[in-house]
């Protein structure tokens, strides 16, 4: 009945996908994932997007790039001893070729703190050349990191790279200079800026095995991405569930898998693949994954109440099924967050009689079927009390839709670590 409820809610090129990636373990080979000790694990990720110009009215880079250094600061969820990076051509209609690339420890700004630069090399040369379609992994770099502790990674491109694979809503600043500035500790050469992130899928951690590392991995739409929290501060609620962990000596990555304007069935230009067809890429394959926490399906109800194709519970409640499924198959743990308060949203769609229902009934679902091994119960936690269908005003970022820092923080401190 499970399996005939799927292939009815899904598109089918959705349904293939999950269950590509539900074939490729075994059952006795998703026991072995759970009990293997972990060397890799997610210091800090991003979900990446096809190239968009404009973004919500804001131009970007993803255009590409042609003899431009692009430098950009992360902040590691946990500690090691080496850090690696992933760079991401997935969305390329060409080989990407990476001149160069450079990690060191942030300063100020664009700023790299003098004497910690290293240059990044892959298969031992400090070129590579990614085929569309792929993404590849550098060498280790030795590198001692802390736990939230920020780093400036930066890449080369001499030659022109074609329409580049992005993250269109950073929520931190990106910086490009003309030329080869890899490793110009100095800022004063990256004069432009954006918003936007672009080919960096990735910087894991390397260390000491130890019982319970691996990764977290945040799934989502814009309220995991961060929209509206403030620039360059980290304070999305993955990054404050990271800094909950640290604060606990848990040595566990969290890696941030939303993407602004995301829904679970289908994809948008801008607002990235469906859910159900770039969990496989987005969280199940992340370095060390052992938890997902997917939290999905607001933007579904709302886009679909503007469009006049309102989305039913039994839609989306089969889509949130394909992933638990296809998360079960890999022997990842996966963890179900109610979807959060709209009510005086004033996004045309998102604050309808309708669409309540639909979301309240995907809730229930949420909390009482028992097919998510937990549940954070972000809903509540941010629901003003004497409306529960609104968000609290003090944790509202101004659309009643986003949380802001508070909110954020509020959503962390929602997660019971001993589920992660």
């Amino acid at each position: 009945m499970l399996l005939r409820g799927i292939y009815r809610a899904l598109p089918a090129a959705a349904v293939a996908t999950l269950l590509a990636t539900t074939a490729a373990a075994s059952p006795a080979a998703a026991t072995h994932q759970r009990r293997e000790p972990v060397r890799w694990a997610g210091g800090w990720g991003s979900a990446l997007i096809a190239p968009y110009p404009d973004f919500f009215g804001e131009p970007n880079w993803s255009g590409g790039f042609d003899d431009h250094s692009v430098r950009q600061v992360v902040r590691v969820s946990r500690g090691g001893t080496s850090v690696r990076i992933r760079v991401s051509n997935v969305y390329g209609d060409r080989p990407l070729r990476l001149t160069g690339a450079t990690i060191g420890r942030a300063a100020l700004g664009a700023a790299v703190l003098p004497g910690s630069l290293r240059p990044v090399t892959f298969r031992g040369q400090r070129s590579t050349v990614v085929a569309a379609g792929r993404e590849a992994a550098s060498d280790a770099v030795r590198l001692r990191v802390s736990p939230l502790e920020r780093l400036t990674v930066t890449l080369y491109f001499e030659g022109p790279t074609g329409p580049a694979t992005f993250h269109p809503l950073a929520v931190a600043t990106v910086y490009r200079a003309a030329g080869d500035r890899r490793f110009d500790a100095d800022p004063a050469a990256y004069a432009e800026t954006s918003g936007s992130s672009y080919y960096l899928s990735g910087v894991d951690v390397s260390g000491p095995a130890r019982a319970g590392q691996g990764t977290v991995v945040a799934f989502g739409d814009s309220i995991t991405d961060g929209a509206l929290s403030t620039v360059d501060a980290d304070s999305r609620y993955p990054d404050e569930l990271a800094e909950r962990l640290a604060a606990a000596g848990r040595p566990t990555g969290v890696v941030n898998a939303g993407i602004g304007g995301n829904k679970v069935l289908t994809g948008t230009p801008g607002f990235g693949a469906a859910a159900v067809e770039r969990f496989r890429r987005d969280a199940l394959s992340q370095p060390g994954v052992r938890t997902v926490i997917v939290l999905e399906g607001i933007n579904d109800i709302g886009t679909g109440e503007a469009n006049g194709t309102p989305v039913t519970a039994a839609q989306l409640i089969a889509g949130h099924q394909a992933l638990i499924r296809a998360a079960r198959w890999r022997g990842v743990r996966v963890i179900g967050a109610t979807v959060t308060p709209s009510k005086g949203c004033p996004y045309p769609g998102y604050d309808t009689e309708r669409g309540e229902a639909v979301r309240d009934a995907l809730n229930h679902w949420i909390r009482t079927s028992g097919e998510y091994d937990a549940v954070f119960d972000f809903d509540r936690a941010l629901a003003d009390p004497t409306d529960p269908d609104r968000m609290r005003p003090e944790y509202d970022a101004g659309d009643a839709l986003h949380p802001n820092d508070a909110g954020m923080r509020a959503m962390a401190e929602a997660a019971d670590l001993n589920e992660l």
